[in-house]
């Protein structure tokens, strides 16, 4: 059996590039070099056919522990709830008023970068709290 190593989150978005940095400010992700042979990523996108052009964008993290994050632009919008989000875990280890402190704290700083306060979940003795937030397209995610 073949054990799988990596793997990359995809997000389907309107906006990949927009998207993509959102989530590069969120998690300290950076966008990776070029394809050899293209100086910048925008002369990669002009080299695309019209149709291409702006349909991909992708960050990694910089140590090289985190997964790559890949968006793809897709035509229609996002209508339910994800089935899949990502927990940011900005309060681990923290719990009371110091986890809620940080939550608070990084929750600012998400709503100035675009991203939307959703529900506080409170710990209830089995798990800690966290805050429910959408990022700037509207896809779920926690700050854990």
């Amino acid at each position: 059996m073949v054990s799988v190593k990596q793997f990359q989150v995809t997000f389907d978005c309107a906006e990949p590039e927009r998207v993509a940095r959102f989530w590069c400010e969120v998690l300290g992700y950076v966008v990776p070099p070029p394809p050899e042979g293209f100086a910048t990523w925008d002369d990669f996108d002009r080299a695309q056919p019209p149709e291409r052009q702006g349909s991909a964008f992708a960050c990694i993290d910089p140590t090289g522990v985190g997964p790559r994050l890949f968006f793809q632009r897709v035509p229609e919008g996002k209508v339910v709830k994800n089935r899949v989000h990502l927990d940011v875990r900005v309060g681990t280890g923290l719990v009371g008023e110091a986890r809620l402190a940080v939550l608070e704290a990084e929750c600012v700083r998400l709503v100035a970068l675009g991203a939307v306060r959703g529900q506080l979940l409170l710990a209830d003795g089995v798990n800690e709290s966290c805050q429910n937030m959408q990022d700037i397209e509207g896809n779920e995610f926690c700050l854990d």
